[in-house]
């Protein structure tokens, strides 16, 4: 049996952030016996390079890691916005919330810089960051949990069981926490009880709150065990008519998920007012928004993101054009609008019929959509076009992999962007097509996500 050390209270100072964005110390025991030539090191929420700090570390002089939550600021870091001390455990989603927005930028561009030196590419073709004027209550979309005690908010950080209630958030619209209070107000009043995992017993599960950007209609979406059959009739109607006091609000759904998996799933989607969607407008373009809908988190990046890739593509009425990971259109829209005709590619046969949709609402006829798999849609592809003229590529945050990169490297087209959400597996990704002749000719970081560890980047590439 290992021997457990008291807890300590150690004092350190952050030296930087890992690629999570949390802070990142290391505390060297004094040489005694009891911790002779030991290092510990450390990562901690909320804390930023510069920051001295006290930190309690259960069994300190017995572990190499730990991720702890600091106790007290000794020393601010000159990065720190004013955000000191915290209260009750921490919840995800914006670790970099009490940093100065500039500094985050440059975090950001450092962070991609240094993953794409890790694979031998010039990290000086990453240029400044382009962030938001006004990077807060940017998201479109906020997904809330309900706890056995009648919570309503977020897991805690590590914790898949405990709920923190949301008070407050830097990302989310103001109508979102309005919104969030009338559910929770309403659910008290009946004494309607959260679902708790373990013993997989209570009845609501989750809420999704949505909100179209450009339009300003707002889902909300209450997922729970049973259907509304089997709840009372004047608890379900009280839910109505409190929600429709709210004008901005054009779809409200009720929607059966016996999921085990902890997932926004659907058994039975029931309409309780408005619509089964909310629509939003992006770069010119209007889309329906289902509660399963992916769609750009913040728009406003997002239309930065698509006029970029719009230009650097220089299409014309004879060129064709293949979207891959193509989603429900987002780019796919824009770029067909330009060029002979385009193909989007996307093993998720939802987001295809979403695709072909979008394309009819918006009078798009030269986009045309597939169910497959990147591999075999390319092949198909190619087979029918011969060689494109452009592809671009937007791969889920774990990158496209190395089949599909050697895949696309095969066809030989003379340019590609590449659109990211994740630098690391950018860069791993474009070390393929480096080997078929590909160059960076441009790279854009774009911060579509403000306040948390996340960028967007946009790169053309060439070959030579």
């Amino acid at each position: 049996m290992k021997h457990r050390y008291p807890s300590e209270q150690l004092e350190v100072e952050v030296t930087g952030l890992s690629e999570k964005g949390l802070g990142l110390a290391e505390y060297r025991f004094p040489d005694t016996e009891l911790g002779k030539g030991r290092k510990l090191k450390l990562q901690i929420p909320k804390a930023l390079p510069g920051d001295k700090l006290l930190v309690t570390v259960p069994n300190a002089r017995g572990r190499r890691r730990a991720t702890r939550t600091y106790d007290r600021i000794i020393e601010p870091s000159p990065s720190r916005n004013g955000g000191y001390e915290l209260n009750g455990p921490q919840v995800g989603g914006a670790p970099l919330e009490y940093m100065n927005y500039p500094d985050q930028l440059a975090y950001k561009r450092a962070l991609t810089q240094g993953f794409l030196a890790d694979q031998g590419f010039d990290p000086t073709v990453v240029g400044e960051v382009w962030g938001m004027d006004d990077p807060y209550h940017y998201r479109n979309k906020l997904e809330l949990s309900f706890s056995i005690d009648g919570d309503l908010g977020f897991f805690v950080q590590g914790d898949q069981y405990q709920i923190v209630d949301w008070q407050k958030n830097i990302l989310a619209p103001e109508i979102f926490m309005t919104l969030k209070e009338e559910v929770q107000a309403w659910q008290k009043a009946w004494g309607l009880a959260g679902y708790e995992k373990q013993s997989k017993q209570g009845l609501l599960r989750q809420l999704l709150l949505r909100q179209g950007q450009h339009s300003g209609e707002v889902m909300v979406a209450i997922f729970a065990q049973e259907k509304t059959a089997d709840l009372d009739p004047d608890a379900i109607q009280d839910l109505i008519q409190r929600l429709q006091a709210y004008p901005e609000i054009n779809s409200l759904m009720w929607i059966k998920n016996t999921a085990i998996a902890d997932r926004m799933g659907a058994d039975k989607v029931e309409v309780l007012a408005g619509r089964d969607y909310i629509r939003d407008e992006l770069a010119g373009f209007n889309y329906r928004l289902y509660f399963d809908t992916f769609f750009q988190p913040n728009p406003t990046q997002a239309q930065k993101m698509i006029d970029l890739a719009c230009d650097w593509a220089e299409l014309d009425a004879d060129s064709l054009v293949i979207d891959l990971f193509c989603g429900v259109g987002s780019f796919s829209l824009p770029l067909a609008k330009r060029a002979k005709a385009l193909v989007g590619i996307e093993i998720v046969e939802q987001s295809i019929e979403s695709a072909k949709r979008n394309a009819r609402d918006n009078g798009i006829t030269n986009a045309h959509f597939i169910a497959r798999d990147a591999r075999h849609g390319l092949a198909e592809i190619e087979e029918e076009w011969g060689q494109a003229d452009l592809l671009l590529l937007d791969p889920p945050r774990n990158g496209a992999g190395g089949k599909i990169m050697r895949r696309i490297g095969r066809m030989g087209l003379d340019k590609i962007i590449y659109v990211s959400c994740n630098p690391k597996s950018l860069a791993a990704d474009l070390v393929w097509l480096r080997d078929f002749g590909y160059e960076i000719m441009k790279f854009q970081l774009i911060d579509q996500f403000p306040h948390t560890q996340h960028v967007e980047s946009v790169v053309l590439l060439e070959k030579k």
